[in-house]
Parts: C-alpha cells; sequence; structure tokens
C-alpha cells in the first residue's frame, strides 16, 4: 500500500507548526533507528521498513514496521507490536495517550526523545526480526 507520493511533499504540506516541527523529528529518529528510507503508506502515513503479517485465517498482507503521522489533533506513532510491552517506558515517556498499537503525541518539545527512540527501536526489531506475524489489534504473534 505504498504510494508514490513524496515524503517531503507530504510534511511540506503539514500546516499546523508544532506537527510539521514534531514530523521533522520523527523522520529523523525513525530514519536513524530503522535505518530504512522515508516512504509514504497511503495518503497521510510516513513508512519505515515494513513487515509480512499471516493469520490463522490464511488472510495475510503487509504492513509498515515503524510509521507515523502527522494527524491534527496530535501525531501519532505507530507500533505494530501494541504498546502494551513498553509500559515502563511510556510511565517516563512524557504526556501521551495511547490505542492498542498507537502512541499520540501533541508536543514532542515536552517528551523524553531518547525514551521515544528506545521504544520505536525494540517494536521495529521485533517487527522485523522474521516471526512476527500479527497486528497490534490482534495481539501481535
Amino acid at each position: 500500500m505504498t504510494s508514490d507520493a513524496s515524503v517531503r511533499a507530504f510534511l511540506d504540506g503539514v500546516t499546523h507548526p508544532v506537527r510539521r516541527r514534531d514530523a521533522e523529528t520523527l523522520l529523523a529518529l525513525m530514519s536513524r533507528v530503522t535505518g530504512e528510507p522515508a516512504r509514504m503508506w497511503g495518503p497521510s502515513i510516513v513508512a519505515f521498513g515494513e513487515y509480512h503479517y499471516r493469520y490463522p485465517s490464511g488472510r495475510e498482507g503487509d504492513a509498515p514496521a515503524a510509521a507515523f503521522s502527522p494527524r491534527k489533533p496530535a501525531a501519532t506513532v505507530y507500533l505494530a507490536d501494541g504498546v502494551g510491552a513498553y509500559e515502563a517506558e511510556l510511565a517516563a515517556l512524557g504526556p501521551h495517550t495511547t490505542g492498542v498499537g498507537c502512541l499520540y503525541l501533541k508536543d514532542l518539545e515536552q517528551l523524553d526523545l531518547a525514551v521515544l527512540e528506545r521504544i520505536v527501536a525494540a517494536s521495529y526489531a521485533v517487527v522485523t526480526a522474521g516471526d512476527f506475524g500479527g497486528l497490534a489489534r490482534d495481539g501481535g504473534a
């Protein structure tokens, strides 16, 4: 589901100043952590690498190994293995909210970016290890 759209053009179109600043920070952080080039995954997600998932039902597909989106209410960081494994790190991160597989971050300047980097690196390592086959909403594995 990658698109031919330019990551740079997408980020340049982010009008909210904090979201745009945070998007640039996340672009650098995720590029550094994953070693992967950024590419668009659909119209609004910036992705780094990918992994293949397969359900017991036989359904399968590909998903970003690490990703973010500068949404209007908050920057969203996608963690394919879910947020549950990172409770201790999240307690030290700073102000955020979570979904099953998402971190919602309103202002990266209020966060400990070293903690965020460790979370992203750990999640990326899990989903690219070769034996991760699910999605966060399904409990990973």
